[in-house]
């Protein structure tokens, strides 16, 4: 039995592989250390940067009392996130860890 293309359309060979990758090849991007690292040092430098923008609100420098705390709050939404992800990678773990083998 014979397929007939449809407006042009081939039929596909019955022997499709699909390539192989090669393994052997250093991974493109950046790797999750080098991802958890940038992510950690953003939140310390917004940290240090609430930090100083209080400072210098209560040294006089800075008038603007609204965007000190908004920096403040962006602060601390940071490391509550960091905070939960770091809770559910060790509840992650915990439960890899408990799996019977």
């Amino acid at each position: 039995m014979s397929i007939s293309s449809i407006n042009g359309f081939q039929p596909l060979p019955l022997s499709v592989q699909a390539p192989q990758a090669d393994l052997t090849a250093a991974p493109e991007g950046k790797g999750f250390g080098d991802r958890i690292t940038e992510a950690v040092e953003s939140l310390a430098k917004s940290q240090s940067g609430a930090t100083q923008a209080a400072s210098d609100f209560e040294t006089g420098k800075r008038s603007d009392l609204a965007a000190v705390m908004v920096e403040q709050q962006i602060a601390s939404l940071g490391f509550q996130f960091a905070l939960n992800v770091r809770n559910k990678a060790l509840g992650a773990y915990r439960d890899i860890m408990n799996m019977p083998v």
